[in-house]
């Protein structure tokens, strides 16, 4: 498959940020911009309250967000990747539904995992209408996306998953029905795992060593018993039990040596369709991995069926 270097066509950061337009709406923008050494205006991405203050301008100007906050040491995560998988989530839709996307509150997406930022609910609620269910271990964090949802007047359902072990199990209930799931799993299997991704993301960067955790984040958004394979090898196997009231389950995969393991496994849950989509952020190379296990006339009916 050959590598992608641009964002999704329909992506609104594809050309990069308009500070002048970004400070307009959010002034306070302004005391953290700084001049990059070929003269362009950016921000210390090191620095968590500019990405922050950063993610506050974007929500507002591009998605109509008045109020976005998180607690301090929660996850602040990078707005245009993150649309990135909204985007291609709406294309995985169209192709079960004779190439349109499906727009509006009838479509139903269940973001697992959605932290305190409640970011794609936000996005996805913003460019499609769709309607959200995110889910969170973390008392915090939705306490967090309740305070945003609130502020903002935004219909999303949020639900606490009390056992870390559940992934579907307890928040999808008897009587729901999703369009799609997602999911951007912990993907380190310690948290000294973790800390040394980050030292090797920063050197990659030319930043040196930093004591920062990237974008920040709590242990459950960042690593968990088995990393990555394990967590999403969970979910296949509970997904099975709610193969009828989801049309498409999908994960972000962080790393691509995991992609064959996840094909072993999904081959063995006797899934009726798999897809590995590649997305592109800047320099690198991220994707998600869905399947489903409805045949194509079933996933057509599945689309239409939510429209009546």
């Amino acid at each position: 498959m050959a590598t992608k270097t641009k964002q999704h066509p329909r992506n609104q950061h594809s050309e990069g940020y308009d500070f002048g337009r970004l400070v307009a709406q959010t002034p306070d923008l302004e005391a953290f911009t700084i001049s990059s050494p070929t003269g362009q205006t950016t921000i210390d991405f090191q620095d968590v309250t500019a990405v922050r203050m950063l993610n506050r301008a974007l929500l507002k100007t591009h998605y109509n967000i008045d109020f976005w906050d998180i607690p301090a040491g929660y996850l602040c995560p990078p707005i245009p990747g993150r649309v990135d998988y909204i985007h291609y989530l709406a294309d995985l839709l169209a192709s079960s539904n004779n190439q349109e996307i499906p727009r509006g509150r009838h479509i139903k997406a269940l973001d697992i995992g959605t932290g305190a930022s409640l970011v794609y609910p936000v996005l996805g609620q913003s460019e499609y209408g769709w309607h959200f269910t995110g889910v969170d271990i973390d008392a915090g964090a939705i306490k967090s996306a309740r305070k945003i949802c609130e502020f903002n007047k935004l219909a999303i359902t949020l639900r606490r998953q009390s056992k870390p072990e559940n992934i579907f199990h307890g928040v999808i209930q008897p009587n729901d029905v999703f369009h799609v799931t997602m999911c951007n799993p912990p993907f380190h299997s310690s948290m000294e795992q973790a800390n040394k991704g980050t030292q090797r993301k920063w050197a990659n960067l030319g930043k040196g060593r930093s004591k920062k955790l990237n974008f920040g984040g709590q242990n459950a958004e960042l690593w968990c018993p088995g990393g990555e394979i394990k967590f999403i090898a969970s979910m296949v196997e509970q997904s099975m039990e709610f193969a009828d009231q989801c049309l498409w389950f999908t994960s972000l995969v962080s790393k691509k040596d995991n992609l064959q393991p996840l094909a072993r496994i999904l081959k063995k849950a006797r899934v009726a369709d798999y897809k590995v989509v590649e997305m592109a952020q800047g320099q690198k190379t991220s994707r998600f991995i869905a399947w489903t296990y409805m045949k194509k006339k079933q996933r057509t009916q599945f689309v239409n069926n939510a429209e009546k």
